[in-house]
């Protein structure tokens, strides 16, 4: 299993306690690129999902819990 893979699945089990970067990294891993970055929302969008995803960084450098939620659906496809 590659470190990739781990993320992926750390991820998936535990929306709650994800680094802000690592939830970066597991976008662009799956595709999304950082459109733009207004004020602390920072907006990725995807070539053939339309929906973009709206992330935001807590002061404990971790990201919100729904918008991880949120960014797996968009992902699956539901």
């Amino acid at each position: 299993m590659t470190k990739t893979d781990k993320k992926h699945r750390k991820i998936r089990r535990n929306p709650k306690n994800v680094k802000f970067q690592d939830l970066i990294s597991w976008l662009e891993d799956n595709g999304f690129s950082l459109d733009r970055v207004s004020g602390s929302h920072h907006i990725f969008v995807h070539p053939v999902i339309e929906t973009p995803i709206n992330i935001q960084k807590k002061r404990d450098g971790t990201a919100k819990t729904y918008q991880v939620k949120q960014a797996i659906k968009i992902i699956d496809g539901e």
